[in-house]
């Protein structure tokens, strides 16, 4: 049975249909799937799947990978209330595109791979300045910082990463917050990441995603008495 909602749950995101993988989702939980086993099994597996296909499908797109993280975070939003436990947070990020960069697809997709692996995402927006990032991520207690940036200039501008790493050393900070960057430069230049100054950069929603996580456990572990 679970094989069979699997199947129908990526045919629905894969043509881009939400009310189909809703309609799939509903008749999950009729047929006595649980809350848990939509979301684990289901939901973030196709998320997954998707970004196999991406990177190997001519046919599938980045309107279907944004489609996908966008019903991934309803579907979970909408099960949450219907786990047996409440699901542990992973930890809490602060997500917004870099100073002087208007595009904001991509971290959209990257919020929504994050909230379907619990993990509380607070969008701070377009053009975001170093300043606000890091006193956003120290009033919530974020552990990551990502920073996404589609053009070259955005990316290595000094009002970007650069800038939000030398004010995380200037106070302190860079034990307690780490820094993840994504976006097109990143992908024609892999070694970018450290030029600006970041911890780590990820090339997709669900490796970004994996990425903040392994980063927040870095963080977790060395508050760690």
């Amino acid at each position: 049975m679970l094989d069979d909602i699997i199947q129908s749950y990526n045919e629905a995101v894969f043509e881009t249909d939400r009310m189909a993988a809703l309609n799939v989702v509903d008749r999950a939980l009729a047929q006595g799937v649980t809350a848990e086993e939509v979301v684990f099994k289901v939901v973030i597996p196709a998320i997954e799947t998707m970004m196999s296909l991406i990177a190997s499908d001519p046919d599938a797109n980045l309107a279907q990978h944004f489609m996908t993280s966008q019903i991934a975070v309803e579907v979970t939003e909408k099960m949450l209330p219907k786990f047996r436990n409440s699901p542990e947070v992973v930890g809490r990020v602060v997500i917004g595109t870099a100073h002087g960069d208007l595009h904001s697809l991509g971290k959209r997709i990257v919020m929504g791979c994050l909230k379907a692996m619990m993990v509380e995402v607070v969008d701070l927006g377009v053009n975001v300045s170093a300043e606000h990032f890091i006193d956003e991520a120290v009033r919530l207690d974020a552990q990551v910082i990502g920073i996404s940036a589609m053009m070259v200039h955005t990316a290595m501008g000094e009002e970007g990463c650069r800038k939000v790493r030398a004010r995380l050393q200037e106070r302190g900070l860079t034990d307690r917050i780490k820094l993840v960057v994504g976006g097109a430069p990143y992908r024609f230049d892999p070694n970018l990441y450290q030029a600006v100054g970041a911890d780590a950069w990820a090339e997709d929603g669900i490796n970004a995603a994996k990425v903040i996580i392994e980063l927040i456990r870095e963080v977790k572990r060395h508050d760690t008495p």
